[in-house]
Parts: structure tokens; C-alpha cells; sequence
């Protein structure tokens, strides 16, 4: 019996109360939709506790402790569960019998890998945003988080139900590309980068590389007309734009390959040039002035985003008839709610630390639209990444000069530590990675740890199949011990942890839950056997009964050795599912 069902047994518990007239004045509409049950802190307290009489006490004119007892003369007569009692201000401990706790197994075992899916969430069309780096470099470490973040949760929304459209926003219009652009050309004449421009080896490459794919199809792009002003920057010219056109689109691919190197597939590309080319950007404020919500002043477009709560109203076209940037968000919003394909019920912005400012314009421009601020839009802000090498900050990249990239983080440490160690904490929490302790083969490794849990457990099948030892004729009442007790209570945990991490945006769920089952896997495999083995001379010379205890964990019997294997399956299936929600491997062998 898992939470869930253990929940619906307590829930009807309390409309038959209602219907029958016992609790007072309890009714169904006090009745709570959704019952809450926890594992209590202390094993000796039961399998499972609930604060159902705490909470409707006073609503049905009760001592909780009464309406408590209440609940256990019921609930102790129900199939599956083995005891109640009450204890403090009103808590009903509940334990199972053997078979029903274990049963979770054969749902784990029945179910496989979409043991714990649910479709609570289907029919919405959630559009996740994440990533979105500008094509003016590598992805660097922030980027590399939410890559690993936002991969993690586009999975657990759609183990939830959810169609979930992985988006990735390219930045691909104004003064980052110009910048990127000038940055290119002064580092194909060998010249200092300009002031505003950016710096590192892979500047050199790419521009080598616009050089030498313009010279396969005859054109000398260093031959084409470079205007210099008499202040000595550069102005537009035929040579800038075609470094722009052809480098451009370079950093795009490396961009798109990282990602998949990185196991992070986007269903849409967007480019935010797109927004000006087919007029979306004209159209979206021609929607907001038809709602009165667009002024003219100071010979600039305004948006009167605090008519929705913002701190103050904001440009939208600068007095020099350029777009301000905020005009491309406010079209591209207006694109997701209402494309052809997939329009969004949910658009989630996953932003950097540094974008916290844009939430108040943001929403208010959600606002503007009809839509609701917090429901429609959801805006994520993560913090920082620290990268530790022999206990000192790593800073700098072999490529990009400045910053760490995805591809120096997977090169010390591989796709799988990469992804786990920055989707295993909270995205509003800064993070550290230790490189030297992610490359480690040690406990204190958290992705070595869980994945070594899902190897031993292989491990166990094989050994098990070599002695010949199935799983047919399984007792499953026989797991019975405290430490079969500590697994099967964590496998039941799993579908509402799922489906927890789904509505809270939090995938860093899914890595605890793994932690938790690993450790409490660790320890049933150091206290019980599936595959036999040999008492030793001094353990059979032990008193009788210390040998029996021996003899049932060394030399199982046939029933209680099948059921130990299903349940070494079962953890090893859940293992794989959520390995899997987080875009990392389990591997049979460590």
C-alpha cells in the first residue's frame, strides 16, 4: 500500500464519520481534498502518520485526540494495515502488515518505467524556456545549469502529463551581435578587442573560420571595404557584415551540438530577428495601444506597465526610432500564448541571477495581455555556479578566456556528474562543484553513489541467477525486517515525490529522493542476502539462536530469497526511472 492509497482509505475514513453522525459536527465539505500522510521521523512510531484529526478538530467541534481515536476503531479494521494508535495532540500513527507494505513492489515490478507517471497535468501545453545564451560565445556554466536544470524539469512535467515544448531563444538582433561582429573582424586584422567586445581563443577560431569558408567559395572577405571612422572605430561596412552573416550562424551549430553532446533536445529554435522581420514586434504593440496601455512622450513609444504593478513605465521604441529590448519580449510572449502549434497555456522563463529586475515589466506586460501574472507566466531565476579545483576557484576557461564552458566542465567530469551536480540543488540556491570530488569513485560523490547502488543491484541479478534464484514463488510478506521496511516505505514515497517536483518546479526532488533510496538501499544490502552463503566456523559456533539469525540472512529460504530479489528489482527499476527524469545514465557496471 502506497501514500496515495493510503490517503484514499483515510479520506473515506472521514466522510463515512461525516455520513454517520459519530464526529460531531464534522461534514464533507471540511473534508480536505487531498490528505495529507508522512513518514513519521521514528520507525517505532508505524509506517505512516497523518494529522487529519488536528486539522478538522476544531471544525467538527472535537478534541483532535477524540476525533483521532476515531479514525483508528475505523481504520484499524481496514485491509492491509496491521495497527493504529494515537498519539500526542492528535497524531493517528498507522503501521502495515508485511504483504500490504511490500506490495509496492509488485506495482514497481508491474508498472516498470512508468511506475510513478500520472496525468495530472495533462492537457496543458507548458512552454519552457531555458538556456537561451546569446550566439556571441560557448554556453558557460550559468547556461550549463540551466541546461541540466531545465532539461531535468521538461522531463518531470511530462511524467506529470504535461506536452512540455523545449525552447531555446536566440538573442541574434542588436548591439550584442554588432559587438560580436567587431570583435570578430579586429581579431582577423590581429588588432586589440575592441573596448566592448569579447575576448578569447574561440574568437580567433571562428573568425579563421569565416576566413577560410569565404576563401573555398572565392571571396576575400579581408579585401571587402572597411569603413573606419575618425575616431578609429569601426563603422558598418561590407567586411563587418559578412563576418556577422557567416560567423553567426557558426555559433549557433557549436551551440546546438553542445546541446545535444549535453543530452538537452530543443523542439524550437527561436530566433528573436524573426520577431522584427515578420512584424510580430509591430503587431504586439499595436495590440497593447488598442488596449490604451501604449503612450507617446519625450519623442519615445512608451508601455504603461504600471498600470500592472511595475515600478515605472517602460520605453518600448527609443526617441531615435530603435526598438528598445523589451519590445522583443513583449512579442515574443504575445507568440508563444498564441502560435498555430502548440500555443501555451504555462509560458516558464528560466532567467539568470542577474535578470531579477526584468520580473515586475515582465509580468505586467503578462498582465496587459488578459493573461494571469504567476499562472500563464512563471519566471524561474537561478543563481550562481562556483567551479572548485584542489580547493580553489576555477575562473578560466582554455577557450573562452573567461569563464568556464559546458565543454570544460563535461571534459573534466563527464555528461552524466555534470548533469547531476547542477540539477541536484535548488536553481534559486548558488551551487559549488568540485571537480576533484565529482570525478571521485567515493560515497561522498552523489551521482557515483546512486549510480552505484543501480550497478550493485545488477550485480545482485547476476549472482542471483547464477545460484539460480528467480523471483517465482515470492513471499512477499517475508520482508519483513526493519531494513525491508526502510526500502519499501522510500519506493512508495516516489510517485508523490514526482509528481511534488512537477508542481513545485523542482527536479531537484528527484535527486534527493535518489540519495535517500541509494543509502537505505546501501544498508538492506549489508544486512540481508539474496544469493546464499556458507556460514563460517566461527559463526556456527555461535549459541542457537545467534546461528538461526545468521542462517536467515546468510542462507535465505527460497520464498524470502525471491522476495528479497524482487525487492532488489524494484529498487533498481525506480533507480533507472529517476536517473532517467535527470538526463543521467544507470549503468549495470561500476
Amino acid at each position: 500500500m502506497n501514500p496515495e492509497a493510503l490517503a484514499s482509505i483515510i479520506e473515506r475514513t472521514a466522510h463515512d464519520l461525516a455520513a454517520s453522525g459519530e464526529a460531531s459536527q464534522l461534514a464533507d465539505d471540511m473534508i480536505p481534498a487531498k490528505v495529507t500522510v508522512m513518514r513519521p521521523k521514528d520507525r517505532s512510531h508505524g509506517d505512516w502518520a497523518t494529522n487529519i484529526a488536528m486539522q478538522l478538530g476544531k471544525k467538527a467541534a472535537m478534541k483532535p485526540r477524540d476525533l483521532a481515536q476515531l479514525f483508528a476503531d475505523r481504520l484499524a479494521a481496514a485491509d492491509g494495515i496491521a495497527s493504529v494508535e494515537v498519539a500526542g495532540p492528535g497524531f493517528i500513527n498507522i503501521t502495515l502488515d508485511s504483504a500490504s507494505a511490500a506490495a509496492i513492489v509488485d506495482q514497481v515490478l508491474a508498472e516498470g518505467a512508468q511506475f510513478g507517471r500520472n496525468t495530472h497535468l495533462a492537457g496543458r501545453t507548458l512552454n519552457l524556456e531555458f538556456v537561451s545564451a546569446n550566439p556571441t560565445g560557448p554556453i558557460h556554466i550559468g547556461g550549463t545549469r540551466w541546461a541540466a536544470v531545465g532539461d531535468s524539469m521538461a522531463r518531470v512535467l511530462e511524467a506529470n502529463g504535461a506536452k512540455v515544448v523545449r525552447e531555446y531563444y536566440f538573442n541574434d538582433h542588436g548591439t550584442q551581435i554588432d559587438r560580436f561582429a567587431k570583435s570578430l573582424v579586429a581579431a582577423a586584422h590581429k588588432e586589440p578587442t575592441p573596448e566592448d567586445g569579447y575576448k578569447g581563443a574561440y574568437i580567433d577560431e571562428i573568425a579563421q573560420r569565416v576566413i577560410d569558408e569565404a576563401k573555398a567559395e572565392g571571396v576575400d572577405v579581408l579585401a571587402l571595404p572597411r569603413v573606419t571612422g575618425e575616431d578609429g572605430a569601426e563603422g558598418d561596412s561590407q567586411q563587418r557584415e559578412e563576418f556577422r552573416r557567416r560567423a553567426v550562424p557558426m555559433m549557433f551549430a557549436e551551440i546546438q551540438q553542445s546541446m545535444k553532446d549535453f543530452r538537452v533536445n530543443f523542439d524550437v529554435w527561436f530566433h528573436e530577428n524573426s520577431l522584427y522581420n515578420n512584424g510580430s514586434v509591430d503587431r504586439a504593440i499595436e495590440l497593447l495601444r488598442g488596449k490604451g496601455d501604449i503612450y507617446e512622450k519625450d519623442g519615445a513609444t512608451w508601455f504603461a506597465s504600471t498600470k500592472y504593478g511595475d515600478d515605472k513605465d517602460r520605453v518600448i521604441i527609443k526617441s531615435d526610432g530603435n526598438y528598445a529590448y523589451f519590445a522583443a519580449d513583449i512579442a515574443y510572449y504575445y507568440d508563444k500564448r498564441h502560435r498555430d502549434t502548440d500555443p501555451a497555456d504555462i509560458a516558464i522563463y528560466m532567467l539568470g541571477a542577474d535578470h531579477h529586475g526584468y520580473i515586475g515589466r515582465m509580468m505586467a506586460m503578462c498582465a496587459a495581455f488578459g493573461d494571469k501574472p504567476g499562472v500563464n507566466m512563471q519566471i524561474l531565476i537561478g543563481q550562481l555556479v562556483n567551479v572548485v579545483k584542489d580547493g580553489k576557484p576555477v575562473r578560466m576557461s582554455k577557450r573562452a578566456g573567461n569563464v568556464v564552458t559546458i565543454d570544460d566542465l563535461v571534459e573534466a567530469i563527464g555528461v552524466d556528474a555534470s548533469r547531476y551536480s547542477l540539477a541536484r540543488t535548488s536553481y534559486d540556491q548558488s551551487v559549488d562543484i568540485d571537480l576533484d570530488l565529482l570525478a571521485s569513485h567515493s560515497n561522498d560523490n552523489p551521482v557515483y553513489y546512486v549510480q552505484y547502488a543501480h550497478a550493485r543491484s545488477k550485480n545482485v541479478d547476476r549472482n542471483a541467477a547464477a545460484a539460480g534464484i528467480t523471483r517465482d514463488g515470492a513471499d512477499m510478506s517475508l520482508l519483513s525486517t526493519e531494513a525491508d521496511g526502510e526500502v519499501l516505505a522510500q519506493l512508495a514515497l516516489y510517485p508523490s515525490m514526482l509528481e511534488q517536483a512537477g508542481d513545485e518546479r523542482t527536479p531537484h526532488r528527484v535527486a534527493h529522493y535518489l540519495e535517500e533510496l541509494a543509502g537505505r538501499y546501501h544498508k538492506w544490502y549489508a544486512a540481508e542476502r539474496v544469493v546464499p552463503m556458507e556460514l563460517t566456523d566461527a559463526e556456527a559456533r555461535g549459541d542457537a539462536k545467534d546461528v538461526e539469525a545468521l542462517r536467515i540472512a546468510k542462507d535465505p529460504e527460497p520464498a524470502r530469497a525471491a522476495a528479497r530479489l524482487a525487492l532488489n528489482d524494484a529498487v533498481q527499476q525506480v533507480i533507472a526511472n529517476g536517473l532517467d527524469l535527470l538526463g543521467v545514465s544507470a549503468p549495470d557496471a561500476m
